[in-house]
């Protein structure tokens, strides 16, 4: 049943660990698309040797833009049936993934949306957890939903609500603005934990309490 899933990847500039992400992928999950936003390091080839499926923006247009250029490839396999946004710095787990697709489908949900908060294996710092909490309280107070964590990156996803997003801010809101249009749909949709990996690497791509800050500072002027 995996094989209709596909694994949707932003790729910037993540050179270092993008092969050893798409490999331990795609030894569960033979679909992975990654849209290569620009990068100016060797991440297309790397992504490209490990087996996926490589999309290029010429120009970098944001993570949202590349969400959205996924999507729009996902769709082109008729067979899809499940699309998982997923990070390429190394931060998420494939078996949270299986979970996630295991309650999607037990449950006859449309959308899974993965959550640091419903376990303590995600070591985040205070200020971040803080920081992070502001902004869930904000997206539930601004959309018809109820989470746990709105910014977690990893999400699965129905067909039918995938081809039903159309994401038009690039950058960090566009979280909050794809958990704004699942709620308009008025969709069955659940949570899951899932173990956010912080590495030395993952920190230093944007993972700081600054990048949470930025967050909450876009989601206020969205």
């Amino acid at each position: 049943m995996n094989d209709e899933v596909w694994l949707v990847v932003p790729l910037y500039n993540e050179a270092p660990v993008i092969g050893d992400v798409v490999r331990s992928a795609r030894a569960v999950f033979p679909n992975v698309v990654c849209v290569d936003d620009g990068s100016a390091d060797d991440s297309v080839a790397q992504a490209a040797r490990a087996g996926a499926v490589v999309v290029r923006h010429p120009v970098n247009l944001g993570q949202g833009a590349a969400l959205q250029t996924g999507f729009e490839y996902a769709l082109s396999d008729p067979g899809m049936r499940w699309v998982v946004t997923f990070d390429a710095d190394g931060q998420h787990q494939v078996s949270d993934v299986l979970e996630m697709l295991e309650k999607a489908r037990t449950e006859n949900l449309d959308v899974v949306f993965g959550s640091r908060f419903l376990d303590d294996r995600t070591q985040a710092g205070f200020a971040k957890r803080l920081v992070l909490r502001t902004a869930v309280a904000y997206t539930n107070l601004t959309t018809h939903t109820r989470l746990t964590d709105a910014h977690n990156g990893l999400r699965v996803m129905s067909r039918d609500v995938v081809s039903r997003l159309q994401i038009t801010q690039n950058r960090m809101a566009h979280a909050s603005e794809l958990v704004q249009q699942i709620g308009a749909m008025d969709v069955r949709y659940g949570e899951s934990p899932t173990h956010i990996l912080y590495t030395d690497y993952s920190r230093a791509k944007g993972q700081s309490l600054w990048n949470a800050v930025n967050i909450l500072v876009e989601l206020i002027l969205r």
